[in-house]
């Protein structure tokens, strides 16, 4: 049957009726919703969703508004990169698994990828996972890892075979974070905060069901993570004037002592950068709901980094010595990253990461150029050198 918007809205209306949100606790309200289809419309039955066109989302979203809703700060990584690599790469009994307590919040994701060698060139990691029998031994360090004090599983692309080319012997698995052997570090930031880790894995066992895709097929299916990552971090809905966006606009309305000509201009520049940014946004989530994201997503990202650099910059700027103020220095462990909610001194620090995190500017611009504009690719000679061979 083909579902239209009002059959899905339809669905929400019975899932309201039969499971009260004001006398329903948040977790089996989330279950109910996933099990009526209702939390990403466009999986399939059973796993969440009804095969619907994922642009009917937003019909959910509207009549499930003002009911318990998920913790994206801390649920960004499973809903995001996690979910739709275990539903593209996943048997059919890791789905059901896992998809589920992902998305009621139950069970939170992590992401063990780069490593302090292998960064932004992540094909060349070095971690390692060993078969014995029906399991996998693995050992290395992995870094940057937001979440993994909170998480209950990971993501993880480790090297099951050194004697080829890096490209071509990693292998992806689930990894479960309560297992002997993970042992997670917090990394301090320059806003004071730990919101990522360094994990350190030593002899951790993970059995061969934990596997995603085929063995040495680690690459393609981080690839597909890796551009869902993108979207997700670039590509957020988002409204005309919102966001950072409006805070400045809101400061330079509110302040008229401020206002030169100069700053006019370079205001009205970020606005129009802004818009343009947000209707991009708009124009990729209609193409994902012809499926999988591309290399598109790297443009957002790019866009969404640059952004937001450029406007916690000016931010600052036109608050004077007030934006220059920032006294939250105190080491503690934080859950979410906060662009609105915190104040200009944070923003300004905590937007340096935007063109690092989810791939590096410069990696993001490669991809552009190449797999988007059609321009020859850059030299690589280690490309038929298999990764031990390979200068470390």
């Amino acid at each position: 049957m083909t579902l239209d918007e009002a059959a899905i809205r339809d669905r929400a209306r019975a899932l309201l009726a039969e499971h009260d949100p004001a006398r329903t606790d948040r977790v089996t309200f989330l279950r109910a919703r996933f099990d009526a289809g209702l939390a990403w419309v466009h999986y399939p039955e059973g796993l969440g969703g009804l095969g619907a066109p994922r642009e009917l989302q937003q019909v959910v979203e509207r009549e499930l508004e003002g009911t318990p809703q998920l913790d994206v700060g801390k649920m960004g990584i499973g809903l995001g990169m996690a979910a739709p690599t275990i539903l593209t790469f996943g048997t059919e009994e890791q789905k059901r698994r896992y998809l589920r307590p992902l998305w009621t919040g139950e069970e939170i994701w992590c992401q063990l990828f780069s490593e302090p060698g292998a960064g932004s060139d992540l094909a060349t990691l070095a971690t390692r996972a060993v078969r014995d029998g029906d399991e996998w031994v693995v050992d290395g360090q992995k870094v940057w890892t937001s979440g993994a004090h909170l998480s209950r599983w990971a993501i993880l692309v480790a090297r099951t075979d050194p004697d080829v080319p890096k490209h071509r012997g990693l292998t992806y698995f689930v990894c479960d974070m309560h297992a002997p052997g993970v042992d997670v570090r917090p990394l301090r930031q320059i806003t004071g905060e730990a919101e990522f880790n360094e994990v350190f894995l030593t002899g951790v066992r993970l059995p061969d069901t934990l596997r995603l895709g085929e063995v040495g097929e680690g690459w393609r299916v981080a690839q597909h993570t890796l551009m869902n990552e993108r979207v997700a971090i670039g590509g957020a809905p988002g409204r005309r004037g919102g966001g950072l966006m409006g805070i400045v606009a809101r400061t330079w309305r509110e302040r008229p002592e401020i206002r030169t000509h100069d700053l006019h201009g370079r205001l009205l520049h970020l606005w129009v950068e802004a818009e343009v940014t947000r209707l991009a946004g708009a124009r990729l989530r209609e193409q994902l709901a012809a499926g999988a994201p591309g290399p598109e997503g790297s443009g957002m990202k790019l866009a969404f980094a640059r952004l937001n650099q450029a406007l916690s910059g000016i931010d600052v700027e036109m608050r004077g010595e007030e934006g220059l103020g920032y006294d939250d220095w105190t080491f503690r462990r934080s859950d979410t990253v906060d662009f609105v909610g915190r104040g200009p001194g944070y923003r300004y620090l905590r937007a340096k990461g935007n063109s690092i995190e989810g791939g590096t500017s410069e990696i993001l611009r490669t991809i552009i150029a190449e797999r988007v504009l059609g321009l020859p690719a850059e030299p690589r000679v280690d490309k038929d050198v298999p990764w031990k061979d390979l200068p470390r």
